[in-house]
């Protein structure tokens, strides 16, 4: 059958997913990955004495709902599966007790976990809190937080599966005596920024803190009373520190025992690094995404969901997460041991809200409430009948005696079936496809600029029902592209506005209730980004955490637009002026001009001594330098926080209208330890390799231009530059920094950082 790709779709799988031979040549078509993980998936049937005949025809199946982009699987098991590595499982947990071995042991495990492209969850709630006495030696512990670092430091060394860098989720329960300290450990986001940090709220505390009774913190080692606290005291810290940044998340880990379907084995106390998936220590688990947004038919009523589809896809999913389980490679014994014994798999959705827009059911509805619970709820029934069917031809899962399904007489092949994990790339490759249950993040943005004129991306169901009723044009696409929404521009009919709502339309509640809804028919947890408002108070921040515990959700992940200090591409109200003037309130002292709406920029790669090193450097409208950024690819420490510094510093001085060759001159021929060659140039210092950057696009540029409404800064700056530039246009909320990868901006979208090009951070 002919496989639909959209351009960015074919651009991910090159980048990411296809085979390339030793030179790094891509040697495998998209069709060509499908058929290679459909086979590989498959192979498993010939454990069960299956015929070559039923082996093929399930391979065939396998690759219709692949290839029909109905069904994908998670990204490990695209890239691995039918490979050597054959590493297939997203998420993994360890655990962390309390003792040097078990530690670094731990840490070991990770490393090996990362090297194969899986990412990992630990609580570090077993270890004694900081300045405890350690009678082995007479000295004092340094508690979590301490070997927090140690952790994030060893994930910064290694390239996880050689494409990113490892994703971790560090978890404390309320209760430790550090929790305080633990909540504000990501306070500044550049450290531990290998970690997504959560508190394990307990029934308890949440009591207490109605009530106003103390709250018990208990040393794990002695298991004695460390203190009493007044949990406000808690809870306060957390939403300030989550409306400042969107860290620390929450989990209610009593929620997740009572979903516990293997009580007998242990409590869960842990989960994968966006929160969805709890599991119990060394336990992986396989996870998979139906898209929603292609599983619809029309009749003469309209559009409706194909409920028969989606049915016969629900039970393939489930057969291929089986299997993947037989087929797959684990990165330790004690993984595969653990992961057998339950055979936990999760399916999940995607292109929920392309799907309601399909439809034409607002996502900030009780009506879109209602469907959502009716097809998570129809999800996991025919996943639950294809698990008992697979039971019986293949075996309960190995531990089923004692298990909760025991106790209800209900035998399946597999522990727990559904999870709505992120689906970062996997929706790019099946798009258009929003991401797992999130509202759409824009409607219209602008991309970049090339050859002169701005490229505007365009929701292609937009696109295709804007030509239907006839309001498309270039000019009212240009106009929405400003703000990514609708609410405010004219020119779009009002019902199309109701149903293209995007993650700002919508209340924090509608995010909340939208979860829970998903939640009742999720064996184990929703990923799932609570938006808010720049405005957004403490109070609002507040109400949704407990809203989300009234509702039974497991876990909530808030993100105030703008919190994040490297948030460096925003939407800002329009300045009095462009330009640096002597302030109204002290005369004679210069006040940096505020940012405009829209910048231009220029990013480049320089070869220091301590790494790459990214600058970029942005224009206003005026064609004045406005500000200037640093990533380096080894981000972090010391060296992250100076280049920060020295970047804010040259920002100022630029705002403040400082000559350019000022700049330059305090800056070039800085020298540190590690200088490098650049280009037959010597590289003194990531300071003088800033200079260097600066003189080459500012100071010998010939002119630059004013820029006029037609975009003539582009242009200009392509003059003066003499060569291929990345320009980003800032148009939308929630982008908090640039891409590794390709320059372009970077969202928070299901608890993950994500590009449109297909990079993802978790």
């Amino acid at each position: 059958m002919s496989l639909k790709l959209s351009e960015n779709a074919l651009k991910v799988l090159e980048r990411r997913y296809l085979k390339r031979d030793e030179s790094g040549k891509v040697i495998e078509t998209a069709q060509e990955m499908f058929r290679r993980v459909a086979r590989a998936i498959a192979e498993a049937e010939k454990n069960y004495r299956k015929t070559v005949k039923e082996t093929s025809e399930l391979e065939e199946a396998f690759y219709k709902a692949m290839t029909s982009l109905e069904f994908v699987p998670n990204s490990p098991c695209l890239m691995n599966a039918g490979r050597d590595l054959g590493q297939l499982s997203a998420c993994f947990t360890l655990p962390i007790n309390d003792s040097m071995d078990s530690i670094f042991e731990t840490l070991k495990a990770t490393a090996m976990i990362h090297k194969s492209g899986g990412g990992t969850g630990f609580s570090f709630s077993r270890i004694r809190p900081k300045n405890s006495v350690v009678k082995t030696t007479g000295g004092v512990a340094s508690g979590p937080v301490s070997f927090m670092r140690v952790y994030d430091a060893a994930t910064e060394a290694v390239k996880q599966g050689g494409t990113r860098r490892g994703a971790n989720m560090g978890i404390l329960r309320v209760d430790h005596p550090d929790i305080m300290e633990f909540i504000v450990c990501k306070e500044n986001n550049k450290e531990i920024s290998n970690f997504n940090i959560s508190v394990a709220i307990t029934d308890d505390f949440m009591k207490k803190l109605k009530s106003g009774e103390e709250h018990s913190l208990v040393d794990p080692h002695s298991n004695q009373l460390f203190k009493k606290i007044n949990p406000k005291e808690v809870f306060d810290l957390i939403v300030k520190q989550a409306h400042k940044n969107g860290e620390p998340g929450i989990i209610y880990i009593d929620k997740i025992n009572a979903d516990n379907p293997t009580p007998h084995l242990g409590k869960m106390e842990s989960t994968n690094p966006c929160g969805e998936q709890p599991l119990l220590p060394y336990e992986s688990c396989d996870l998979g995404s139906i898209n929603l947004a292609v599983l619809w038919k029309k009749d003469d009523q309209g559009y409706k969901v194909d409920w028969e589809r989606l049915g016969e896809v629900s039970r393939l999913a489930v057969h291929f997460l089986d299997n993947l389980i037989d087929v797959n490679k684990f990165p330790l014994p004690e993984i595969e041991k653990a992961t057998l014994a339950t055979r936990k798999i999760g399916l999940g959705v995607m292109g929920w809200a392309t799907l309601l827009i399909r439809l034409g059911i607002p996502y900030n509805s009780e009506e879109a409430v209602a469907l959502g619970e009716k097809i998570m709820s129809f999800i996991l029934k025919e996943a639950q009948k294809k698990s008992e069917e697979l039971a019986r031809e293949k075996g309960v899962f190995p531990t089923y005696k004692g298990s909760t399904w025991e106790k209800q007489g209900i035998r399946v092949r597999n522990a727990t079936l559904t999870t709505i994990a992120p689906t970062g790339t996997i929706s790019i490759i099946a798009g258009p496809c929003s991401s797992g249950i999130e509202p759409l993040f824009a409607i219209v943005y602008y991309r970049n600029v090339m050859d002169n004129d701005k490229l505007v991306e365009v929701d292609p169901l937009f696109e295709e029902i804007a030509k239907e009723r006839g309001f498309y044009s270039r000019q009212l696409m240009e106009k929405i592209a400003e703000s990514g929404s609708l609410a405010h521009v004219e020119g779009v009919p009002e019902d199309i506005k109701k149903i293209f709502v995007t993650a700002h339309d919508i209340s924090p509640e509608w995010h909340v209730k939208m979860q829970a809804a998903f939640q009742k028919y999720v064996h184990n947890a929703v990923s799932k980004t609570i938006n808010f408002p720049h405005e957004a108070t403490l109070e609002d921040v507040r109400k949704a955490y407990m809203l989300a515990y009234d509702l039974n959700c497991k876990g909530i992940t808030v993100y105030r637009d703008r919190s994040r200090e490297e948030q460096v591409l925003n939407i800002n109200h329009k300045s009095e002026s462009p330009v640096a003037k002597e302030s109204k309130t002290e005369p004679g002292k210069i006040t940096p001009r505020p940012r405009p709406e829209v910048v231009f920029g220029t990013t480049t790669k320089v070869a220091t001594g301590c790494g790459n090193l990214y600058v970029t450097i942005n224009i206003d409208e005026e064609g004045r330098p406005f500000e200037l950024f640093t990533q380096m690819g080894k981000a972090g420490g010391c060296a992250g926080s100076q280049l920060e510094a020295v970047g804010r510093m040259v920002s100022l001085a630029f705002r403040a209208g400082v000559e350019v060759k000022s700049i330059i001159e305090q800056l070039r021929n800085i020298r540190c330890p590690s200088p490098s060659w650049e280009k037959g140039q010597r590289i003194f210092s990531c300071a003088d390799a800033i200079a260097r950057v600066i003189e080459r696009r500012l100071a010998n540029a010939q002119t630059i231009h004013p820029i006029p409404a037609e975009n003539q800064a582009a242009m200009a700056m392509k003059r003066s530059f003499g060569e291929d530039i990345h320009l980003e246009i800032d148009s939308q909320a929630d982008i908090v920094g640039m891409c590794p990868d390709c320059g372009g901006a970077l969202r928070h979208e299901e608890g993950c950082i994500k590009c449109h090009c297909g990079y993802s951070k978790c």
